[in-house]
């Protein structure tokens, strides 16, 4: 078994719409079937009893198969929820296709190649020692390490259980909530709102006790300090026992409490020093608490004990330690609910002070804290406390975050009880905390948990709102570029900043800020990133649906142009048109519940697709008597079509018209394929809800020319002749260009030609079969489009399309795109009409540009 190639489907993709590992995977004749490997199953189940049923008989399984079975199973055994894998046999005989659905790609890529290395170790191919319990150990632990952590991992799923979409900015807990101009962002429990002024003042312990103090808060006496020596001054000042924390700490760092003896100063002020200059406080007595303050209310509140074990008159203080770590729930991180306790030097000074050391038996029932702070993330247990809190309480906490400036604020409270208010008690607050964590009010050691994500979500968006923008993928065969463009220039009339992404290049609100062919996930994923983005529409081509899959999770209008006779078949095992149809139909299957899939009624694949689209159908064609849309159009359904000199839509008794006349990209209806391109936007636009006055303005102003939608049927003149630019490459395109070209009267026809090399040869054939019957003259040429072809071998195809041509008359073979550019050119008489297929779009436009003039935009 060899496996040639894994990616990582990071968004809904051909297989299934959730992220997933695929892999190629080889297996000679013997590996094929199970029953060809006796004892193999036996063998392996031993290994890993943990393995579930085969899902069929073993004589039907390959080791493929069994790949992305266990792949799933150790996944799934390290505590990922996973369900879903697949293997399918491409047409290459013994290749087969292995999907497996990963939550975190670090652990789905380790998983693959663990299932990969135990099926070598079974069949003897591998002398390597393989223990599963210690994969799957691994396995745990890279997921523990890469995942969101609580605090985030709780908001994202709020977050995600009010369908506001989010990526992962970075590998730690910088998160973007929603799209575009509707984005928040988190990092940990602190949202974009919190000001860098704000979170330094919570960082300054000191300054916020003066800022508490003028809010009338009550807070504890004390200074920073600078010395030993003051410390002990400040503590005498105050008055014994006292707290030594760092005046720029968190999470319980070089905090020491109840402090009753120099000796025990001067260890805590060594441990404060290590995190930065130390303060001296009054001691509080009482009850360690943490009230959560979000936006202007408090959410939920916990007291936190600290750190200890109970004797049984056996064990040490250090084996009762490590009894409690033994917990499950406890670990050296924020992945689990509880950390481990430590015994360091703060705890060998706790246990002094009590008269014992980490050998000590405590009897039974005896109570052994390690330190004196609660904090969680230094070993201590929370207790929820939220229906406790007095109002008095609650607005001192509140009044304590709105002061400091967080969104987000972890209260510290040092009281006896918060059923009373604090000044009725000498109670008070002791620190505010921005990024505060959240694994106390989530699952508190006693208690019930408290929905605090949720509330941080509903503080980031109101109820109406779920952070996204108007999104439109569009695909097809043909088509796609100038249907994206048109779409995002209709969304610019409705005065929203538009995103949109192509094979040209990456644009925001009319700017380009990538070039080259961009119609893949990842530009998508930046323009949903960009905060000046209120709509977004992407071209979204095969293979970055087949490399990556979508770049969005659900769009509001999802377009299919066509599928006709296909195109890049033979590549990456999408050998039919079929193929190119489920794959480009992945779109379809992601449209939101409230949306639109656009439909070309004229296409039997993409008729097809209507049955798997989870939003509502609108569909267009030219023949008002195609039968699919008549019948769609009898059910009250929303639909588009031609009839006569108009582009009429209609859903039930409301009817719209379009002149075809105020479309100058159609001339008048005359090219057909831009009537379908106009036909297609309009009914994306209208799926999007842009008023119909707004629609019609937005087809009269789009310019079809080269600098709007280069490549594109861009038409010139030259000496009175009518050139076309056009970057089409494929049969069906030929096709359509040839009844555009059909459309416009002229005396003589030439055609500039060459192939994309990558294409199948009876593909590259075809092309000139088709031109072979319209153009007079035929130009052929190679230069940068040959795509791992010899020299000479995607001209000598094209010119086999030729044999029996019925109009071409003279054909030449020229090397280099310009030079046959130049050829044609040269050769053009008033009348005549020149189709030029670019291969190199902005050099051949901006070459073409220097020696014609843009034809008038009239449309007569």
């Amino acid at each position: 078994m060899d496996i040639s190639r894994i990616r990582a489907l990071r968004g809904p993709n051909l297989w299934t719409r959730q992220t997933a590992i695929e892999a190629i995977v080889h297996c000679p004749p013997d590996e094929r079937s199970l029953s060809a490997l006796p004892g193999f199953e036996v063998a392996l189940r031993e290994r890993f009893p943990q393995l579930g049923r085969w899902p069929r008989p073993a004589s039907d399984l390959s080791l493929a198969n069994v790949l992305k079975l266990v792949a799933l199973a150790l996944q799934a055994q390290a505590g990922c929820p996973v369900s879903f894998s697949r293997c399918t046999e491409t047409v290459v005989q013994g290749t087969y296709q292995v999907v497996v659905e990963y939550t975190e790609e670090a652990v789905g890529r380790e998983a693959l190649k663990a299932a990969e290395q135990l099926i070598a170790v079974v069949r003897g191919q591998c002398d390597e020692a393989f223990d599963v319990q210690a994969v799957i150990a691994r396995l745990r632990e890279i997921d523990e390490d890469v995942r969101l952590g609580p605090s985030t991992g709780s908001i994202v799923n709020a977050a995600v259980a009010r369908g506001i979409p989010f990526r992962r900015l970075t590998q730690g807990s910088l998160v973007q909530l929603g799209w575009g101009a509707h984005q928040r962002r988190i990092w940990a429990a602190e949202v974009d709102t919190t000001s860098a002024v704000s979170e330094s003042i919570a960082q300054d312990k000191d300054l916020t006790k003066n800022l508490l103090r003028a809010a009338g808060v009550p807070v504890p006496l004390g200074r920073p300090v600078d010395s030993a020596e003051e410390a002990w001054a400040v503590a005498q000042y105050v008055g014994l026992p006292v707290v030594v924390k760092p005046r720029d700490g968190n999470q319980g760092k070089g905090v020491t409490v109840n402090i009753v003896s120099r000796e025990h100063l001067e260890l805590a002020y060594r441990a404060a020093v290590e995190y930065g200059q130390p303060m001296v406080e009054k001691y509080l007595p009482g009850n360690d608490y943490r009230l959560l303050v979000v936006g202007d209310r408090l959410v939920a509140a916990a007291r936190r004990d600290p750190p200890q074990v109970t004797g049984d008159g056996v064990h040490t203080v250090a084996e009762l330690v490590e009894a409690v770590n033994a917990d499950p729930q406890r670990g050296d991180g924020h992945a689990t609910s509880l950390t481990r306790m430590r015994i360091d030097e703060i705890a060998l000074a706790r246990l002094q002070i009590q008269g014992h050391t980490p050998d000590t038996v405590p009897g039974k029932g005896q109570r052994v804290v390690l330190r004196n702070n609660a904090n969680l993330s230094t070993g201590g247990t929370a207790t929820d406390v939220t229906d406790d809190v007095h109002p008095e309480v609650a607005a001192r906490a509140v009044a304590a975050a709105r002061m400091v400036g967080l969104d987000v604020c972890g209260v510290d409270v040092v009281c006896e009880t918060v059923l009373t208010p604090l000044e009725d008690q000498s109670g008070g607050i002791v620190e505010v905390n921005a990024a505060p964590g959240l694994r106390m009010h989530l699952s508190p050691s006693y208690g019930k948990g408290r929905a605090v994500g949720e509330a941080i979500i509903d503080h980031l968006f109101a109820p109406s709102q779920n952070g996204r923008i108007p999104v439109v993928a569009v695909t097809g065969t043909n088509g796609k570029t100038t249907t994206a463009r048109l779409i995002a220039h209709l969304l610019h009339t409705q005065g929203l900043r538009v995103g949109m992404t192509n094979t040209d290049g990456v644009y925001v609100n009319g700017r380009q800020t990538d070039s080259g062919d961009c119609a893949g996930p990842r530009s998508a994923r930046n323009v949903l990133m960009h905060p000046e983005v209120d709509a977004a529409v992407f071209e979204t081509a095969r293979g970055g649906v087949l490399r990556e899959g979508l770049g969005f999770d659900r769009c509001q209008v999802a377009v299919v142009t066509n599928i006709g006779s296909g195109d890049h078949l033979g590549l990456n095992y999408i050998t039919t048109v079929e193929d190119i149809a489920v794959l480009k139909r992945v779109v379809i299957q992601n449209v939101a519940p409230t949306g639109y899939g656009v439909l070309n009624a004229a296409d039997p694949h993409c008729v097809r697709m209507a049955e798997v689209c989870t939003g509502k159908v609108i569909f267009f064609c030219s023949d008002a008597h195609n039968p699919v849309l008549a019948t769609h159009r009898a059910q009250g359904r929303r639909a588009v079509w031609v009839e006569g000199e108009h582009i009429v839509a209609t859903q039930g008794e409301r009817r719209h018209e379009v002149a075809l006349a105020d479309i100058p990209m159609t001339m008048n209806g005359r090219v057909g394929f831009q009537v379908d391109n106009a036909m297609a936007a309009l009914a994306a636009a209208w799926g999007l809800g842009i008023p119909w006055a707004r629609i019609r303005q937005g087809l009269a102003t789009f310019q079809s020319d080269a600098a709007s939608v280069p490549g594109r049927f861009n038409l010139m003149s030259l000496r009175g002749a009518t050139v076309i630019a056009d970057y089409g490459h494929n049969p069906d395109a030929m096709r359509a260009l040839v009844a555009a070209a059909d459309a416009m009267p002229a005396q003589r026809r030439l055609v500039v030609i060459s192939g994309a090399g990558d294409r199948r040869d009876e593909d590259i054939r075809e092309q000139t079969r088709i031109l072979g019957a319209a153009f007079d003259e035929v130009i052929l040429y190679e230069d940068a489009c040959q795509r791992g072809r010899t020299e000479g071998e995607v001209t000598g195809l094209l010119r086999q399309g030729l044999e029996g041509a019925t109009r071409t008359r003279r054909i030449d073979t020229i090397q280099g795109e310009f030079v046959a550019i130049d050829a044609a050119l040269d050769r053009l008489q008033p009348g005549d009409l020149c189709l030029v297929l670019i291969d190199q779009v902005e050099a051949a436009l901006r070459y073409l540009r220097e020696r014609c003039k843009p034809a008038p935009t009239t449309t007569a």
